[in-house]
């Protein structure tokens, strides 16, 4: 590939797209294919790329192995599964992602959202994934054990707060630096505008730059617990969120 070809993400505006259709604007040298639109979420943030599949309209699929960001976070790469057949340069097809992943890993990244609220520290390190996500936080020896951390999720989740998104300036975001919460990782600016996540009305429970994708009321997260605390260091601590109902 010998320039930037820019796809636009229609999930920064409607994280509930299963499907679109998208015209191929683009194969790179690793056999990447890059569309002129996407609900395909790449790589970032600790939350990993979507899978899924784009649909030809022989009613072949090419199954999408994952999904990573080019030069840009605005390069969308669609990694093909190994063996695929790569799709002609201009041709139409349908992008489908798997929603079953994707949903849980919109929830999980909410949950995530609500843990950094119980926990105010500075975020050292996160990870989002369908199972088990993780945050670290520079608590300076402020513990809160996994059954009190457990207990306030699920209060925020049945509260039912709606999730919406804004966007700011770099102005804006210059003026309030207390939005961020990353220890090691400043969103990226220079774009002219960076994209908030806000939990409750007018971000009364949460404010934050992300541009992952969430779920649209926080109870739509379900049941979540705290497994595990883990001791990294002498002030790091890491919390892992895991669905279902905590263990008796």
């Amino acid at each position: 590939m010998t320039q930037s070809l820019e796809t636009n993400p229609l999930f920064r505006e409607d994280a509930y797209l299963k499907a679109t259709p998208a015209k191929v604007i683009g194969l790179t040298d690793e056999g990447g294919v890059i569309l002129d639109q996407t609900v395909f979420y790449a790589t970032s943030g600790g939350q990993p790329g979507d899978s899924g599949l784009l649909r030809r309209a022989d009613g072949s699929i090419i199954q999408i192995a994952t999904t990573v960001n080019g030069a840009t976070k605005n390069d969308f790469i669609h990694v093909p599964a190994e063996g695929e057949t790569l799709p002609q340069l201009g041709e139409e097809l349908i992008a489908e992602i798997d929603w079953e992943r994707r949903f849980k890993l919109m929830q999980m990244h909410t949950a995530c959202h609500l843990l950094s609220v119980i926990c105010p520290f500075p975020v050292t390190g996160a990870s989002v994934n369908i199972d088990d996500s993780r945050i670290d936080f520079d608590m300076q020896g402020n513990d809160l054990t996994k059954e009190q951390v457990s207990e306030k999720l699920m209060e925020m989740v049945n509260a039912a707060s709606p999730v919406t998104t804004d966007w700011i300036s770099d102005d804006e975001l210059a003026a309030n630096p207390d939005l961020v919460k990353s220890k090691n990782v400043r969103p990226p600016v220079g774009q002219g505008r960076i994209r908030l996540v806000l939990i409750g009305d007018n971000g009364s429970v949460d404010s934050q730059p992300c541009g992952g994708t969430h779920v649209a009321n926080t109870s739509e997260i379900g049941e979540i617990h705290i497994g595990k605390v883990e001791k990294k260091g002498k002030e790091n601590r890491r919390y892992r969120i895991r669905f279902g109902k905590a263990p008796a």
